[in-house]
């Protein structure tokens, strides 16, 4: 998928449309060669140094910007190659420009995240770290964001390096054992050996069960919000979202179609779903909308069912009670600005808010944090790439298989093909042995620029 990796690539890495400013990137042999050419002004021996120049066609020697240029001399630079990188005004016109003179010049078009793969290639990064980059740009909310910072930081590399050390160890001890055939393998050591590999498994586990929470992070919830006409689903909906969104009326079936929109609770992303009031009509419109209501429930990874807190229930209300009895769902007593039936609140656990005065809406939200994050329990450090966890799981597995033959008596060999096995599997995480492929399906999910 990728060209030769000495090639000079170049590519604007601000988003598409207008601005304030417009950064143009060089990668490879020929980037201070092109930089000088078009910025002859500018002073090659300033490595590392914001300099102004003017931006000259060579051709025609028209002055096509004034720009800030910054040179990097390999390997202490991004990619580990020469860059330059050209701070313009965010104009289309002019970088496009200025991008077709870079061409003119020998440099050729980056492809989607060549510059991070050259970083990774040339040991600057970790595949992982190079992963935190993308998801990084792709953050959406505070908390993404804050985990992908940890990531480039090397957090995940950094817990790996002590596990693939203690691992690393009993290999060497087992390859020790089967080299002087003599000198059976004692107890003791099979016991000191277990107890090693025990705790690299606890681990190992840790990370793997934190994946859990961490896809809900890096993917978000779907929250559904279901109910009978009239009892304030729109209203809540609005008061989670933080804004009106949704119409509000007295009018029952005002709603009569699925309305999503993502927001998000304590860094969690969330992609909350108000859906029509159930009732029973022959309305054919509306019972779209309710078929959708219910197909929203199924899809929902936690439903809200809101009822009137200051009426009795009526037999919609129960219908709806009993066709979510077997998914997860909250019951939210909304109104309560209104009056609270004392005996709801007996028959049912659920929580008091009032939509139009916003009370009880902050521990509503907490309420739903926590239900996914199970905070008390929640590791620091956490797995939301799909690829991370089966990786990590598959060395777990490994390694809970080279234990059990220790313990099961058999020969060194067979404990060594799983350590190996699991050696593998977290040196194929952090990209110290992967495959062109691979590479180029992780890339290809980059912008072009970065």
């Amino acid at each position: 998928m990728y060209a030769e990796i000495e090639d000079t690539i170049a590519a604007v890495s601000t988003p598409p449309g207008r601005g304030a400013i417009g950064v143009l990137r060089l990668s490879g042999r020929l980037s201070h060669k092109i930089a000088t050419t078009l910025a002859p002004n500018c002073k090659l021996q300033k490595v590392r140094y914001a300099q102004t120049c003017d931006i000259i066609d060579p051709e025609t020697n028209e002055k096509i910007d004034r720009c800030v240029l910054i040179l990097y001399r390999a390997p202490a630079s991004f990619t580990g190659q020469d860059c330059a990188e050209f701070n313009c005004h965010g104009s289309p016109f002019v970088l496009a420009r200025i991008l077709r003179l870079c061409y003119a010049q020998g440099a050729r078009p980056a492809l989607p995240g060549e510059f991070t793969l050259r970083a990774f290639l040339n040991h600057k990064i970790d595949l992982v770290q190079a992963e935190a980059i993308r998801d990084l740009i792709n953050a959406q909310s505070e908390y993404q964001a804050k985990l992908a910072a940890r990531q480039l930081q090397g957090e995940l590399s950094r817990y790996l390096q002590p596990i693939k050390a203690t691992i690393l160890e009993a290999v060497i001890h087992l390859e020790s054992r089967v080299e002087f055939v003599d000198e059976a393998l004692d107890t003791h050591s099979i016991e000191q050996l277990e107890q090693q590999l025990a705790k690299v498994a606890t681990q190992l586990r840790r990370l793997v069960d934190s994946y859990r929470f961490g896809r809900l992070v890096r993917e978000g919830i779907k929250l559904a919000i279901v109910g009978r006409p009239n009892v304030g689903k729109s209203s809540l909906f609005n008061a989670l979202l933080q804004r009106d969104r949704a119409i509000v009326t007295d009018i029952p079936g005002t709603t009569r179609d699925t309305l999503t929109e993502v927001t998000s609770i304590n860094g969690l992303p969330v992609h909350l779903v108000d859906t029509a009031g159930i009732r029973q009509t022959e309305d054919v419109v509306e019972k779209l909308g309710i078929e959708r209501s219910y197909a929203a429930i199924a899809d929902a990874d936690l439903t809200l069912i809101v009822l009137d807190s200051s009426k009795p229930l009526c037999d919609e209300d129960f219908r709806i009670l009993e066709s979510c009895r077997c998914s997860k769902h909250f019951v939210v007593f909304n109104k309560c600005d209104l009056g609270v039936n004392e005996n709801l609140l007996k028959d049912y656990k659920g929580f008091k808010v009032s939509a139009k005065t916003g009370e009880g809406i902050d521990e509503l939200r907490q309420a739903i944090f926590n239900y996914f994050s199970a905070a008390e329990e929640r590791p620091d450090l956490l797995l939301v790439d799909a690829r991370h966890h089966n990786l990590i799981e598959t060395a777990l597995s490994e390694l809970n298989l080279a234990k059990s033959r220790l313990k099961e008596g058999f020969s060194e060999e067979i404990a060594l093909f799983h350590l190996h096995n699991t050696l593998s599997a977290l040196a194929e995480l952090t990209g110290e042995t992967t495959v062109e492929d691979l590479l180029g399906l992780i890339f290809s999910t980059f912008c072009i620029g970065k």
